[in-house]
């Protein structure tokens, strides 16, 4: 099994076999998971101060924020995915 890294901005770098979702951090909804993750000590703030822009979920439960857009780091996880499987 090849182990594929997904940068999600200031060299902060995830599994890409983890990531269930990246979305936007906008909606109630996922505001609520942020507050819940941080709660359980399962939030990663990889914002380094800035706004966050996306939240990405793993299949551990654990909860990322970065200051990336999430299209930006859905087309870093695309791309990537496809120059491996060249």
């Amino acid at each position: 099994m090849d182990i594929k890294l997904i940068n999600i901005g200031f060299g902060n770098i995830v599994t890409a076999n983890r990531v269930i979702a990246i979305v936007s951090p906008e909606s109630a909804p996922i505001k609520r998971i942020i507050s819940d993750a941080r709660e359980k000590g399962l939030l990663i703030d990889a914002t380094y101060g800035r706004r966050t822009r996306s939240v990405i979920i793993t299949d551990s439960s654990h909860v990322l924020l970065s200051a990336i857009q999430p299209e930006t780091v859905g087309n870093r996880f695309i791309s990537n995915i496809s120059s491996i499987e060249k």
